[in-house]
Parts: C-alpha cells; sequence; structure tokens
C-alpha cells in the first residue's frame, strides 16, 4: 500500500527523476531538530530537571510539536497521492525505511505530548481531574526518569531514520553510504543542542548544552569525512558521486556553509566561549541551525544529481 504516499519524484520508482523541491530538506532538517531535543529533553528529565526550576528541556517538547508538524506539513506537500496518505498506517512493512518513519513519527506525537503535560501548571488542569492526576504522576522522580528514557529513544530512531530514508534509496550513490543515518543523527542532536543554548536561562545549563554541542559537531565532522571516504574508496561511480562534492558543482555550497560556516566557525567560537576568552553569543547557535539546514540541502539536492552511468 506504501505506492498510494510515495513521493511524486520517488527515485526508486524513475530514477530518471530527480527534482525533489524543498519540501523533503526541509521535512528531513525538521525531523533532525525534533529528534536532537528530545533526546536532550530526555536526558535533562532523567537528570531530575523539575517543573518551575527554568529548565530547557519543559520548553523543548511544545516546541518540537510545532516542528515536527511544519515537517509532516511539508512531507504532505510533497506527497503525489495525498488523499490515500492513510493507507500507510493500515500496513507495517518491516522491510521498508519508509513504512517505519511513517510510524515513528506518529509514535513521537504521544511521547512529545506527554511531555509537554509536565509543564503545565497544576491549576491549569483543574478542570480535567484525569488529566491534572495524570500530569502529578509524570512529574514524580521515577516517571519523569521513564519518560525521559522513551523521549530518548524516541528522538534517537527519529533521527536515524532520516538518514535511512535516503540510504535505502539505492538508485542514487550519494546516498549509499552506511553512515548517512549516524550523520543526519549527530547533525539534529548538534542543531537541538543549539537551540537550546539559544534559549536556555541557566547559566549552568547553558555551559552544559555548549559543551555537549562541541561534542556533537566534532563528531558531525569526521562522520562527513567518513561519508566521503567511504564513496572514495568504494566503486567509480561512488568516486564520482563524492566528487560532486570535492570539485563538482556542490563544492561551494557544501565546504563554505555547511563545513566552513556550519561546523568550522560555530567550533572556533564555542572553544572561545568555554574557555570564557569571549561571552556567549547566539552567533554560534544560529550558525549551527543553519549549517544542518544546509547539510539536508546539499545531500538531497547533489544525491539525486548523482547516477549510476560512469562518464
Amino acid at each position: 500500500m506504501l505506492e498510494f504516499v510515495t513521493t511524486r519524484h520517488n527515485p526508486m520508482v524513475d530514477p530518471a527523476l530527480h527534482v525533489w523541491g524543498w519540501e523533503i530538506p526541509v521535512y528531513l532538517f525538521l525531523g533532525g531538530w525534533v529528534a536532537g531535543s528530545m533526546i536532550i529533553s530526555g536526558w535533562l528529565a532523567r537528570r531530575g530537571r523539575q517543573p518551575g526550576d527554568g529548565c530547557v528541556c519543559h520548553v523543548l517538547p511544545w516546541l518540537s510539536l510545532v516542528l515536527l508538524s511544519l515537517g509532516m506539513g511539508a512531507l504532505f506537500l510533497d506527497l503525489e497521492h495525498r488523499l490515500y496518505v492513510w493507507r500507510m498506517y493500515l500496513t507495517f512493512q518491516p522491510l521498508s525505511p519508509m513504512s517505519w518513519g511513517g510510524w515513528i513519527l506518529i509514535l513521537v506525537y504521544p511521547v512529545l505530548l506527554l511531555g509537554a503535560l509536565t509543564s503545565i501548571p497544576t491549576d491549569l488542569l483543574s478542570r480535567w481531574p484525569a488529566v491534572a492526576a495524570l500530569a502529578a504522576r509524570l512529574r514524580q522522580p521515577e516517571a519523569a526518569g521513564r519518560l525521559g528514557m522513551v523521549s530518548i529513544v524516541a528522538g534517537i530512531a527519529l533521527g536515524i531514520y532520516t538518514g535511512i530514508l535516503l540510504s535505502s534509496l539505492g538508485a542514487r550513490p550519494l546516498w549509499s553510504s552506511a553512515a548517512l543515518g549516524p550523520l543526519f543523527l549527530v547533525s539534529g542532536l548538534s542543531t537541538g543542542a543549539a537551540f537550546a543554548h539559544l534559549i536556555a536561562r541557566n547559566p549552568d545549563e547553558q555551559a552544559s548544552l555548549l559543551k555537549a554541542d562541541t561534542v556533537f559537531l566534532a563528531v558531525e565532522l569526521a562522520l562527513i569525512g567518513l561519508v566521503l571516504v567511504g564513496l572514495l574508496t568504494a566503486s567509480a561511480v561512488h568516486a564520482n558521486a563524492a566528487a560532486l562534492l570535492l570539485g563538482g558543482p556542490y563544492t561551494a555550497v557544501f565546504w563554505v556553509l555547511v563545513v566552513g560556516l556550519g561546523i568550522l566557525l560555530p567550533l572556533l567560537l564555542q572553544a572561545l566561549m568555554v574557555s570564557h576568552r569571549i561571552p556567549h553569543t547566539v552567533i554560534a547557535p544560529l550558525l549551527v541551525i543553519g549549517g544542518g539546514l544546509a547539510l539536508r540541502f546539499v545531500i538531497v539536492s547533489a544525491g539525486q544529481y548523482s547516477h549510476w552511468i560512469s562518464p
């Protein structure tokens, strides 16, 4: 039944079509952002942060609900048969990444709603005793820790899926990398940590998020290197796909926007902030967020440009 909801330019259906628009990169970016935010909020919840203490983990679920809805809206716009999207949820196909992704996206919503529920003041829930009782139970340390772990697991599944969705489409050699799933996961973590650092008000929390994002950026840079090395050491077709980013038409935007402004410059700025040589600035997190968006656009666009016919 998945053929009823495939995107109108699915390379598995017709490899000659490589004209995905802005919808898919935006969907992958917002999905990764939500995944990173879920992992970070879950991690903070498991550290015992409680409502009312100013923890950013009580803001992220609300934001994630909005971002995920916008991402699914972008995906919906890219569907060819929009009226039949409900048929995807009449079946589950274990060997289909699209089927996995569709169910993961649906299951993420309850986790986010439960996380958001814990941040609602008790007096606002007085009209709904059952909801108030549930919120009170979720605020208990043991329940909060369990919900935090569920949020982490769901976030990891969502983040990896955004990369596996592309790597499973064998019609494009640039996407044929096992490191693409971890790359998109770590990029989403970096985006989530950057935004959380941007809106955090607790100085200790800001410092922790800053250090975490520095690690995420370093790992992301290493994974990009692994993707390129893997392509260059594979077949000639894969090497030609890597050449799109190493001297080809996507070289400038990849190395300037993604690597330079999206990773290396934020790494430098954050290292200076961690060492207290410069004050906290919004420039670094904004660059990280922009770099995460640029990464999806470059990978999706260049991947569609790559092909299995060696010149």
